[in-house]
């Protein structure tokens, strides 16, 4: 009989049956959140070569960057079958990214109220949405059918394989990652924010795989804190660069002048909250530095989403 649940169960389901009966102390991954990356990157792949909604290529970006984070970073190696579907979703997940930027500066420009000019701000989203559609159409060639089915095999395979027992220490891991940047003297300038920016989010990837605990909550919550002011200063950016590519420079359009003013504000916040992360002790940062914008620009949420 001993013999038959054995067989009837894989090592990673076995796991998860034993984590939701008796976790075990010394495992400090979260096996639940394991089982939904792999669930919920196999669902919203699916997606992709339908019409890309926003939501679903956000979930896919993010999801690939978690199992990147699994596999590459958690896990004590990588054997060849995690290796070709890295290198599968990497593919995907670059033609995804491009459709995510048009995505968020959409959202910027259309929170952006300005009365002078509103042509300018219809031409920029209308042309926006051109290269949108360019974008969403490279997407759904690179997520092809046959791509799409030969990862999805990967996938289970990948999960199969997986043995959480072996996996690495979440949060220590996240806390390594931003160790050599937080201990960094280096004025805050656009190049460290980007530094900060990327490495953030692959912190909190990891620290999110961590057994729920205090510590872990307060951590995850300072690191969405960090990336949702890094991000919303990086769309903002993104956005100017567009428009100045597409329109002209400051000093020849109120709306990319506008767009310059609260990129600038969404810098000094940025940097504000960034300071304070240095300046203080994880446990410390309980509240969000808010910095007030001289500008018609409204904050452009991303607690919801979390930006990848």
């Amino acid at each position: 009989m001993a013999r038959l649940f054995w067989v009837a169960f894989s090592p990673t389901s076995l796991y998860f049956l034993w984590q939701f009966l008796a976790p075990p102390a010394f495992m400090s991954i979260d096996l639940k959140q394991v089982r939904g990356v792999f669930q919920k990157l196999e669902s919203d792949l699916a997606k992709l070569s339908s019409k890309s909604q926003a939501r679903s290529v956000h979930r896919f970006r993010t999801g690939t960057r978690r199992l990147q984070i699994l596999l590459g970073e958690l896990s004590p190696q990588l054997d060849r079958n995690d290796k070709k579907l890295l290198k599968s979703l990497g593919k995907i997940r670059k033609r995804a990214g491009k459709v995510r930027d048009l995505d968020v500066q959409l959202t910027a420009l259309r929170s952006l109220k300005i009365p002078r000019q509103p042509r300018r701000k219809t031409q920029l989203v209308n042309h926006l949405i051109e290269l949108r559609q360019v974008q969403e159409a490279k997407l759904r060639k690179e997520a092809n059918k046959t791509t799409t089915r030969e990862i999805r095999r990967r996938l289970k395979r990948a999960e199969k394989n997986f043995d959480p027992e072996s996996a690495g220490d979440p949060l220590s891991l996240s806390k390594a990652m931003l160790d050599k940047l937080s201990r960094a003297n280096d004025p805050p300038n656009e190049a460290v924010l980007h530094q900060y920016r990327i490495l953030t989010k692959r912190a909190r990837y990891a620290a999110e795989f961590a057994r729920k605990s205090e510590e872990a909550n307060r951590f995850i919550a300072q690191l969405t804190r960090l990336q949702d002011a890094l991000g919303d200063w990086h769309d903002w950016l993104t956005l100017t660069q567009t428009a100045k590519r597409h329109i002209g420079d400051l000093h020849e359009s109120p709306l990319v002048a506008e767009l310059h003013n609260v990129t600038g504000a969404k810098f000094r916040r940025a940097i504000a909250v960034l300071t304070q992360s240095r300046s203080k002790p994880a446990a410390k940062l309980d509240t969000a530095t808010k910095v007030p914008l001289s500008t018609s620009g409204e904050s452009v949420s991303r607690s919801a989403s979390s930006a990848a």
